[in-house]
This record gives structure tokens, sequence and C-alpha cells, in this order.
């Protein structure tokens, strides 16, 4: 019982003191005198000490230690290797030994003091401070012999951070003495920044050194703290008696009566809760370029931390600005709004927060925020690449809301191989590279020239575009280089940290009867037929989902109304081959006739009092549905004839779950509505239930698909549970190849889905794990075995061609470089004075007209802006012309405004657009597919974005309309 009682005791004393802990253990060498941990528990502390930082693997040191059942003599085992690894103050606080209430405030203050002061202090000649810390007893040989490796391989600025840390957890006393060592060591100006005075000796400072002990309250550490601006945070110290005995009398209340920042998982002896930043060799190594200011292109596969490595260059990049006295402003840009929450809350704000502020700005928090006020109060933003190109250009304008590229300091690049022509990521970087040549004749005429800031671009993959042979390969890569401004192309070699998944293709049999896609077939025979359509394309194939897009386009210019509702049928029932061929008869049933029944819906009027116009072609279109819908019903049930790409998929998932202990993995698919369809699948099927398979699904946040997005946050929380292990098994579109933060997969399945190498290197990164499968299943019409095929060859391309770059003469990449930017200067100017030679249209002469019906519905003088995004018709009389259907999947509410619905044409039911409420006005928000543009009497049928329409708009006067509105209501009371 008394063995049991001291266990406790000693249990609440560690737990008591695991703030101070975390503060003065060193964990390497603590392990090598710590014996009755068992090898597998050291290694984990290691591990996590090598990933997280010291502080983090203090605390799983801890919870090693006092896991149960304890061998005889753990504690005093514990307190051994303490004392053996030289972590005195650690050693003496579970002795018992406390310091002087007084010395443990100042002791604190001074650490306080040299954690806001690291930035300054980095910059020291921390060889010769390494070496006289040696001799004052201030470090161990193993903290010299780590600090100086440090220095050789990690770069100066890393090992002065380690000797700082290491310093610090030296007992009370140290302060003094590493102001001594600076003071005879020439760094006078760090000397004074840590209160020194310049008219000390080393005899005084020595002296001072023991008062520290005698009249702590008198510190210069202290003063010094006080006088800087540190913001509301106040110095607390641990509560505690001064002897053992009473710290063990205490020790299981203790905890409660520490500070809530001592208490706090990261926070210890009122040092802020700073994350450690650990790179892998490979990391540090493409890092350095970047870090001496260069213009870089990191290229590390998918998972091998290149965010990390961003962040790393973050912090050094705005800690030397901070020390040189210069401000620093760094801006990362991603290409989609989950990133940028992504990017803020697990990395950038993580490692960052202590020291500088971070913010992040999508889109979806635009409407009442202003982007340039964000710019100047913080010191990192993560945003869209597109805001930041709309604030750059307001500046070009003149307008008060506008940034200047001369602002920033660093810009980081994710995905940059998006850097090319058409793509906003080039706008910028023409904007940046026109800068950069005025620059140059600016200093041939002597005059000073406006700072530019640092590009980082960061990829898994640069891609070869569409060459085929080698020299076309490198010149594509070369373009994106230029484009970037890029000094170098960095690889790492990951070595031990590679792992490269067993790659399968699983090929499929056609099936030998098909009755259900033979009666889908005829149908379209028929359609054809009476459309008098002879398409050449096999029905089913991608191939022939172009053709009916195309002959859609056609026919709507042409106002061949006939033609494009057959067309557009010939498209659903195309579409419902391929579901066919890639999930179940049963899910292409559902699928259309559903398709079916909106069309009908959609000739209703929501009142009943208004008759919609349906056409003859119509009725015999729905008549054909019909009178086969019940035999395609039929048939769907009958699961014999499923197809074999959904019995490979399903033995494929079987094995990876029975044979793994811990199965993860990804299933990515082409299209929204075969991710949702496969995910109710696996549901519903109990064998995987029975090998504990937990599906969820995630796809795109774009309106461009017929299936409704997915918001952010039902990403986010499918991720989530992902990454917790709720969620065991993804399916996926590509919205989770590129840079979503998703956990290393041992298994990842391409079913019937390949694109290019870039998209192919980012899914094989996703299985990442030890022991990992890359498997693709070939699907119907498909072409996945030729496309894998391609992909590896340019993959291979890609690697010849950004070894060939590297292997450049300098002088030799320069100047190729420089061709490609002044070729891009010369072709932007040229597009910029046809542009502007180009009379924009008057947009009173562009007409809309009804994509349907070919009624003519206004013209583009009849529409405003909102919000840079949102086109709405503002005549009275347009309300004439729709009718307004409620649809609770259009539903939304952002900060300015809400959709409360669909609007249709009166007369065809042909759907326009949304009704929005901005800000209490009720506007018709239009959509340009739905319609057909005629530009001086020429129609125009493929139009899918405003911006594409060689016209102007105005923006949206809410005062005017409000006030008309006004009006309209006071009219009605009287």
């Amino acid at each position: 019982m008394a063995s049991d009682q001291d266990d406790l005791i000693n249990e609440n004393l560690i737990e008591s003191f695991r703030p101070r802990l975390r503060v003065y253990v060193a964990v390497e060498p603590v392990m090598d005198h710590l014996h009755f941990l068992e090898a597998e528990l050291k290694e984990r502390v290691r591990q996590k000490a090598r990933t997280d930082g010291n502080s983090a693997a203090v605390d799983v040191l801890v919870d090693a230690v006092l896991r149960k059942p304890h061998p005889e003599g753990w504690f005093q085992g514990f307190v051994d290797a303490l004392s053996n690894a030289e972590c005195k103050q650690a050693a003496d606080y579970m002795r018992g030994k406390l310091p002087d209430a007084d010395v443990e405030a100042e002791n604190d203050n001074c650490m306080r003091m040299m954690d806001i002061l690291v930035p300054s202090l980095v910059g020291m000649n921390t060889k010769e401070l390494c070496v006289q810390c040696f001799a004052h007893k201030l470090i161990t040989r193993d903290d010299q012999d780590k600090i100086l490796h440090l220095a050789d391989h990690q770069g100066l600025r890393d090992a002065a951070r380690e000797l700082l840390k290491r310093i610090m957890r030296c007992p009370p006393g140290w302060y003094s003495k590493f102001r001594q060592i600076l003071l005879d060591t020439e760094h006078k100006d760090l000397y004074k920044l840590l209160g020194g005075s310049s008219d000390r000796n080393t005899t005084d400072e020595t002296k001072r050194s023991d008062r520290v002990k005698e009249t702590p309250g008198s510190s210069t550490c202290l003063q010094h703290l006080n006088h800087k601006d540190t913001g509301d945070d106040t110095m607390d110290r641990c509560q505690g008696e001064r002897s053992r005995d009473a710290a063990i009398q205490e020790s299981s209340s203790s905890l409660e009566q520490l500070p809530p920042e001592l208490c706090d998982s990261g926070a210890a002896a009122g040092v802020p809760d700073k994350v450690d930043i650990v790179l892998r060799d490979y990391q540090m190594d493409v890092a350095k370029p970047a870090l001496e200011g260069k213009n870089i292109i990191i290229c590390l596969p998918t998972g091998s931390g290149k965010t990390r490595v961003a962040v790393y260059i973050t912090r050094e990049h705005l800690d030397h600005r901070r020390a040189e006295g210069k401000p620093g402003k760094v801006v990362i840009l991603v290409n989609t709004v989950p990133l940028v929450e992504q990017h803020y809350a697990t990395e950038f704000h993580r490692f960052l927060k202590h020291a500088y502020k971070v913010e992040r700005v999508s889109g979806k928090s635009m409407l009442k925020i202003s982007f340039a006020e964000i710019m100047k109060k913080n010191d990192v933003i993560i945003c869209t690449a597109q805001i930041l190109e709309n604030y750059l250009e307001r500046s070009v304008k003149g307008e008060d809301e506008g940034v200047h590229l001369k602002d920033i300091t660093l810009i980081i690049i994710d995905e940059c191989h998006h850097t090319n022509k058409g793509e906003v990521y080039n706008q910028l970087m023409m904007r940046y590279l026109r800068q950069k040549n005025k620059n140059k004749m600016l200093k041939k005429e002597q005059k000073e020239a406006v700072p530019l800031p640092q590009i980082l671009g960061l990829t898994a993959s640069l891609g070869v575009g569409d060459a085929t042979k080698l020299n076309a390969a490198e010149k594509n890569i070369l373009q994106i280089c230029a484009n970037l401004d890029a000094s170098q192309i960095r690889t790492g070699n990951l070595g031990d940290y590679s792992n490269e998944p067993d790659k399968q293709i699983v090929l499929v049999e056609d099936k030998e009867k098909d009755p259900f896609g033979d009666v889908i077939k005829r149908i379209m025979d028929c359609i054809q037929i009476y459309a008098n359509l002879s398409p050449t394309c096999e029905l089913g194939s991608q191939n022939y989902e172009q053709w009916a897009v195309q002959s859609e386009q056609q026919a709507a210019k042409e106002e061949a109304q006939e033609v494009r509702v057959c067309v557009e049928h010939l498209r659903w029932y195309n579409d419902a081959l391929i579901i066919s061929n890639t999930i179940r008869m049963c899910d292409a049933f559902s699928f259309l006739n559903k398709y079916h029944e909106e069309e009908l819906k959609s000739k209703t009027s929501p009142d009943e009092e208004h008759a919609i116009n349906i056409t003859d072609t119509e009725r015999v279109l729905f008549n054909l549905f019909h009178d086969n819908k019940e035999e395609l019903h039929k048939l769907s049930e009958n699961q014999s004839n499923e197809n074999d790409s959904l019995s490979k998929l399903r033995q494929s998932i079987l094995y990876q779950f029975t044979t793994r202990d811990e199965a993860r993995g990804i299933i990515f698919t082409k299209t929204r509505r075969s991710a949702i369809a496969l995910s109710h699948w696996i549901q519903k099927n109990s064998k995987f239930a029975d090998v504990g398979v937990n599906v969820a699904y995630v796809i795109g946040g774009g309106d461009q698909s017929v299936v409704k997005p997915m918001t952010p946050a039902a990403q986010k929380d499918v991720l989530n549970r992902f990454r917790s292990g709720a969620v065991n098994l993804l399916v996926a579109t590509s919205v989770a190849q590129e840079g979503l933060d998703i956990p290393a997969c041992n298994f990842v399945i391409c079913y019937g889905l390949v694109t290019n190498e870039i998209a192919m290197i980012q899914a094989q990164g996703r299985a990442r794990a030890k022991e990992s499968s890359y498997i693709v299943i070939e699907v119907k019409g498909s072409g996945v075995t030729e496309k894998e095929s391609v992909n590896e060859y340019r993959k291979d391309l890609m690697t010849k061609a950004i070894a060939r770059i590297r292997a450049l003469d300098p002088a030799v990449y320069i100047n190729r470089i420089e061709e490609f930017q002044i070729q891009a200067i010369i072709e932007d100017k040229l597009r910029k004075t046809h542009k502007k030679n180009t009379k924009p249209e008057d947009p009173s002469e562009v007409k809309l007209s009804c994509r349907h019906c070919s009624k003519v519905v206004c013209t583009c003088d009849d529409i405003q802006i909102i919000g840079d995004m949102h086109h709405v018709n503002v005549s009275s009389e347009f309300s004439e012309l729709f009718i307004q259907k409620e649809n609770t999947s259009l539903q939304e509410r952002l900060l300015d405004y809400e959709t409360n619905g669909s609007i249709a044409c009166k007369d065809c039911g042909q759907k326009w657009g949304t009704m929005m409420m901005y800000r209490g006005i009720e506007c018709p928000c239009l959509i340009v597919k739905n319609f057909v543009v005629t530009i001086k009497e020429k129609k125009f049928s493929s139009y899918t974005k405003w911006r594409e329409l060689p016209t102007t708009f105005q923006s949206f006067d809410y005062i005017e309309h409000a006030s008309r509105l006004a009006y309209c209501s006071d009219d009605e009371d009287t």
C-alpha cells in the first residue's frame, strides 16, 4: 500500500510540473539514460521529437513514464535519467528542490524576453557563441555537437534557434552569463538588446549575475521586458511551496493553481505556445536557395511536405526582414476556396501565429471585408489568386481600395504548374514580369527600381503540356520557369521517406449480354431517325458526348428547336449508358427517370393558371421513354447483367480490407454522379460492412455540374472524419487529387478515371503509406489502359526534361528564360493593344434569346452586376416573361444576398437562372449558358461565362433601386 501511495504522489508531482518539464527536459539525451522504457516507446518519443519538436516529445515521454504498471524504482530512474542527461533544473523540480519564487519569476521573464527577441538573435555568430557557451557550461558536449552539425547542414539561423533553446534549459543565472558571452564576443548590439549597458565591463556583468539571485526585482531583464510593448500578456509564475514535502502535499491540486499559459498544452514557463518547424534533410535541401532570397520552384511528390517547407521559408523570410528593421508581407496564393482554409488552419496559422499576424481571405468572405485593409494589418495572407489579381487591377485604375505588388515581399504560388496562358496565376506573374522589365530600364537611367516580391512556386508535377518529345517537354517546363521568374527547379531525394506504391492495372471483359443497354440504344436510334441525325460515334462513349454538345449548340444558334431538344435527350441517354457501364443499371434507370420527371415538371406552372407550351417533338420524346420505362425498370433489377468493372472494384475493395490491419483508401471516379452512386452502393452492400468499410464521398464545390455541389464546410467535415478514422474509404472526384490535405492512404483506386500525367502523379501520391497499392480499373469506353501508358511515358519525359534543365549552364538557363519572358511581354502588349483598339459592343445591341423557344428576352443594357459576379436583370418589364419556382437545392445564404429558387421561361419552361434577394431587393439573376446571344445579327450559343461577351455592364445601383422600391411601397400605402 505504501508503494502504491508513493507512486500516486510521484505521478501527481510529475503531472503537476509537466509544463516546466516541457521547457527543461531535452528528450534525446534523457532517452539514453532511461533504461526502464521499452525500445518501441523510446523510438516513438524520438520520432515525435523529429517531427513535432522537443516540447511535443516531452509530453509523449511523460505519458510513457506515467504508464502503468510501474516497474520497481521507476520514479528514481526517471529523476536519475534527468540528472545524468544534465537536465539539472528538471531533476531539481522532481526532487522538490524548487527555486525561490522571485528567482523563478525573474527566470520566466528572461525566457519570455529571449523568445520575443529570437528573430533578432538568430543573426549572431552561432559557431563562436556555441563554443563559448560550452566553455561556460551553459550547454553540454552533446548540445555543442548537435548545434555545430545543424550549422553545417541546415544553416546558422536554425543552429542559433537550437542554441537559444538549449541555453534556456539551464538553472537561473544563465541570462546574465549569456549576455556576458555576447559582450566578450563583440556582439555589442545584441548585448544591449538584452538589457546590457554600454559602459558595463566584464566584472560588473559578473557581479550582476550574482545579484540576480539576491534582488531579482531589480533585473534589467524585467525592466527591459516591461519597457517592450508586449500587449496584455503578463507573466505569472508556477504556484508551489519551496520544499519537496510541501510540493508533494499540494501536487494533486497544483494543476488548478497553474496560470493558464502554463497549463496550455504547448506553453511553458511563460513562453508563448510556439510550435517548432522541423524539416527533413531533403526538405531543407530544396529550401536553401529560397532562404537566400532566390526565386525557385519546389517540385516534390504529393504528401512530401511542400507546404511545411513553404511555412518554414515564410518564417525565415519574415524573421530576416524583422531583424533588418524592414517590413515583410507574405501572400500565399491558392486556386480553390477549400485550400484557403486548409493552409490557414493546418499550416501557416498553426506555426506562425505566435510571432506574426496570419489571415485568410476567399470569395466567400469578401463582400464586407476590404482586402486592402487586410493586407495592411497582417503579415501573412492566404487567398485565392483571383482576389489578389482583382485588387492589383484596382490599383492600376487608381481606385482607393487597390493593393500594389511592391508592398508584397514574398509570394508563394501553390500548384504553380497552373502558371500558364489564360490562368489567373499567369495574369499575376505578367504584372511581375512587366515591372521587372521596367526596372531594367530604370537602372539604365540610373533611377530607383520598384521593389518586387520574391517568388516561390510549389507543385507535385510540372507536366509536359502537349509535348510528345523531349525538346518540346523541356520548352514547356522552361516556359513555366520563365513565367514564375524561377532561378532553378528544386527536386529532392526523399530517400527512406519515399514510398512508391505497387501499381496494378485491372482489365475487364465486355458484357456477354446487355439487354438494358440494348433498349437504351434502340431508343437513341429512334430519336436519331426522327431528327434526321447521323452521328459516327459509338453510343455510350465520350466522343458521342462531345458530338451531342456541339450539335446542341449549332441547333440553338440556328433556332432548330426540334433538333436541339432531340440532341439534348440523346445526351442524357448517352449518360445513362455510361452510368450503366460504370456503376449499376438501377443507377442509370434512376437517373433517366429523374431527368424525365424534372422535364415534365418544368412544363407545369406553379400557380397552375398558366399553361406552358409542349411541342409535338417533346411529346414524342416523353412518350418514347414512357413506352419503354417498364421494360427498362425490370431489366435494371436483374443483377446477373451487371458490368465487370463493378465486380472488379468489389473484389479490389474486399481484398484491401481483408489483407491489411488498418486499410485506408480513396476511389477516384470521373463524375459527381458516379461518386455519389458508388458511395451509396458500398453503403448498401453488407459484404463491405462485414470487413469494416466506412465510406463517404467528397465532390467539387463549383456549380458547373447539374449535380448539386458540395460546400467547403461539408468537404471539410468528410475529410476530418477520414483523417480521424471514422471514415476509412473515400470516393472522390478529381477535387481530392490536387492540394487537399488528405492523410496517407495505403491504397488508391482510379475507377475508369485517367486524365493527364499531373493528375496521375497526384493520385499516386495519395498512396504514400508503406506497402501501398495504386490500382487502375478499366471501365468500358474509358480507354484508361492506353491513357495510363501514355501518362507513364509523359511522366518519364518530364523527369528527363527537368534533369536536362537543371544541368544547363546558369548563363544559358538565364538567357533562355529571359527570351521566354520578353516574348511573353510582347505578346501581352499586343493583346492589350488589340483589346484597346477593339471597341466593346453597345450593350443595347447585344440581345439574349431563350435557348429553348428563341423568344427575345432582353438586351445587355437591362443587365447590371452585383459584386463583380452576379448579373441581374433590372428591367421592370422582365418580370412578365418568367415564372418563379421554389428549389430548395438552390437556396443559399451569404453575407449580403440569398438565393430563393429558380426562374424559367413562361412560354417553354426553359430555366434562365435564379431569384436572388440582395439586401431586401428581389433580383432575377441570369445564367448566360441558358441563352443564345445575338450580336449584330450574328448568333452565338457557346458562351458559358458572362466575361466572354464582348460588351460592358453597369454596376448595380442599390440606392436607386431601393429608393424606387420604397416609392412604390408608399404609393401602395396611400
